[in-house]
């Protein structure tokens, strides 16, 4: 049975933020009040979508560890199965970003005149279902986020479906933007105040045209093991549309004036218990990544990080933390590990003034990911065009925009050649596969979900399991557990869920994911 960690005043916080609870609803929402508000700052404040967090997708990966088991802490470092480590994605998707996007949605219309508008936030929700999809399987879609038309017990729907129609969504969407329609200035990626501000409709349309056929070609790529056919007549689909061809296409926001990334802030307040994962520490010491130097610090106290605005970022003094092990272990004077410095463990931690910041930008569909996925496509003979610029290309984007974050300096072009000729990284048609992929998971350092997502469609990089206990059978986790208040909040629609996919457990498979 699942583990449920919380206390009973926060688990009624948490059962009030759901849109479940007809009592709630009906007695704190006005279903008449949300139509006054201009559906384009709905959709601006649904762009903020979740990505993941350090705790859950990234420790699946194993780009981080969280080694101390104090009952809060507990989770996938552990192989345990925690309510609050795979409630992140849901909590933020379906009170928030679904309602937003699907009541801009109905105030908008049928026949509005915002087309390009409505174009924006079909893609962008098929966007967040797409990743809500991959974390749980079957979810409640067709009738979500519609609270405010009475529908408080939405029915988990087929993850296939689903996905069946986020396919046709993107189509239709893309197909229905007009130049001579309306210019959104509130877009955060495009718009008049984003970073990358498009002048007119034509230019910012152009822009939405490339993002929505780069998540029609990461949709398509999800059926690489389910489905190769489909997989390749998807992504030929894309490209012919239109994909992302550099940087200046990117999707992405960047904290600031006050706001601050919550989940980077908490490795800061909670220092002593977070750390690089050995995995991913190794990957970048052998390849000498030179990104590294704004991803790995070593801290004077692991405890008290905010203290030393100057760590070192040397990359032959980094260290990861061994999966599966605890915090005693690595402790132990005595042991084979590194042992304790300060309050924390002897062990390299994310830079919290750089990729770890508060002010970090969050990448949301980038055209380093998309270059690679076009490498694979074709290593896999799916696309024209040659594998290994794709892939070089894209080491190169990726590495591109770490000027964006804090208290960095761009990587020279000379060190990024160095870096795509050492072993590890210089293209081989051989091991072509796992070398596109292993770094699409450094790619995504910050993107959980798709992290998370492509380790499992790929297969890469090659990881070990945890093998703390045989709560997983040796392998991973497959997916995350549905929250445990739909249980009884939801309670008839979560057993067919549940039923559906195999049990509500980490190790049911989302459909793409077949062994």
């Amino acid at each position: 049975m699942k583990t449920i960690k919380h206390c009973i005043l926060f688990s009624a916080a948490l059962l009030f933020a759901t849109g479940c609870d007809k009592d709630f609803i009906e007695v704190n929402t006005n279903p008449y009040a949300v139509s006054e508000i201009d559906p384009a700052l709905l959709f601006a404040g649904a762009q903020r979508t979740h990505l993941g967090t350090w705790a859950a997708e990234h420790t699946i990966v194993q780009h981080f560890v969280c080694p101390y088991n104090t009952g809060a802490n507990l989770g996938f470092n552990f192989n345990e199965d925690i309510d609050l480590i795979c409630n992140p994605k849901w909590d933020q998707s379906y009170p928030t970003t679904i309602r937003n996007l699907v009541q801009a949605m109905n105030i908008l219309g049928d026949n509005t005149e915002r087309t390009n508008l409505m174009s924006m936030i079909r893609i962008w929700k098929a966007q967040t279902f797409m990743g809500v999809v991959d974390e749980y399987g079957d979810v409640p879609y067709f009738n979500a986020g519609k609270a405010v038309q009475l529908e408080y017990f939405p029915t988990y729907d087929d993850d296939a479906a689903i996905y069946e129609d986020l396919y046709k969504e993107i189509k239709e969407a893309l197909a229905a933007f007009n130049t001579s329609a309306d210019y959104v200035p509130e877009d955060l990626f495009y718009g008049k105040n984003s970073l990358s501000p498009a002048a007119d409709a034509p230019a910012q349309i152009a822009k939405w045209k490339k993002l929505g056929n780069s998540l029609l070609l990461r949709l398509g790529m999800r059926y690489t093991k389910v489905n190769p056919g489909k997989a390749e007549s998807i992504v030929k689909e894309a490209v012919a549309g239109g994909v992302m061809t550099s940087n200046a296409d990117n999707a992405y926001v960047k904290y600031g004036n006050g706001a601050v990334h919550a989940d980077n802030n908490n490795l800061r307040n909670f220092s002593q218990f977070n750390y690089a994962a050995e995995p991913f520490v190794d990957q970048l010491k052998t390849t000498n990544d030179p990104r590294a130097q704004y991803i790995l610090a070593t801290f004077q106290d692991p405890g008290a990080v905010v203290n030393d605005t100057d760590p070192d970022t040397e990359l032959a003094n980094q260290f990861g933390v061994p999966i599966g092990k605890t915090s005693i272990e690595l402790g132990d004077p005595n042991g084979p590990y590194r042992g304790v410095r300060g309050a924390g463990l002897n062990y390299s931690q994310m830079n919290i003034w750089i990729v770890a910041s508060p002010s970090a930008p969050e990448f949301y569909v980038t055209y380093a990911q998309t270059s690679l996925l076009l490498a694979e496509a074709a290593v896999r003979g799916w696309v024209d065009g040659d594998a290994q610029t794709y892939y070089e290309e894209a080491i190169k984007a990726d590495i591109g925009t770490y000027s964006l974050y804090p208290q960095t300096t761009p990587i020279t072009e000379e060190a990024i050649d160095i870096y795509l000729a050492e072993p590890g990284v210089a293209y081989d048609e051989a091991t072509a596969l796992e070398l596109i992929n292993t770094q699409y998971w450094v790619v995504n350092l910050r993107n959980g979900t798709e992290a998370y997502a492509n380790f499992r469609r790929s297969g890469y990089p090659v990881l070990s399991p945890n093998l703390f206990n045989a709560k997983l059978n040796g392998g991973f986790a497959r997916r995350m557990s549905f929250p445990d208040r739909e249980a009884s909040a939801n309670a008839e629609s979560y057993a067919g869920g549940a039923a559906a996919i195999g049990g509500d457990n980490l190790l049911s498979r989302v459909f793409w994911d077949i062994q």
